[in-house]
């Protein structure tokens, strides 16, 4: 087996890896995407939601009205904390994939930057062989005409 051969099979399973760290890097990216949909979702929620307990205890609202509202506050304060910790991960874990799939890209730009250093030296070789058999037919050609006319 020549050695274009064993560094091409080399080549299609470090692409391959590269191929497959790319496609771990776009799901992290679609995971970071909807954990910051989800906080900003989360967000305008509170935002409304003390927008509305803002304007009915400015009207005028019940002691247990106002609890209620607090709990749910709280409860919304929590889910926002849980929603920023799970967006943090998300963007670590993206993080982590990107420097993978980087490493990933180096190899088989590494690979396929030999592989074609090997094509290289091997048409050259092929060329050269080419050319000697080229010489000794044309040698042989000229040899035989000249003993041909020198009868």
């Amino acid at each position: 087996m020549k050695k274009t051969e064993r560094i091409g099979m080399v080549r299609r399973v470090v692409d391959d890896i590269e191929r497959r760290k790319a496609q771990a890097l776009a799901t992290c990216e679609q995971n970071v995407i909807a954990a910051q949909a989800k906080l900003d979702e989360l967000e305008s929620y509170r935002a409304a939601y003390v927008r509305d307990f803002t304007h009915r205890a400015g009207t005028g609202m019940s002691g247990a009205g106002m609890r209620e509202y607090q709990v749910f506050l709280d409860r919304l304060e929590e889910a926002l904390r849980q929603q920023t910790q799970i967006l943090a991960q998300a963007r670590l874990q993206r993080g982590a994939e990107l420097e993978s799939w980087r490493n990933a890209a180096r190899r088989a730009a590494a690979v396929g930057n030999l592989a074609t250093h090997w094509q290289a030296q091997e048409r050259l070789a092929s060329d050269k062989v080419e050319q000697k058999e080229s010489d000794e037919r044309s040698q042989q050609l000229w040899s035989r005409r000249t003993a041909a006319h020198g009868s």
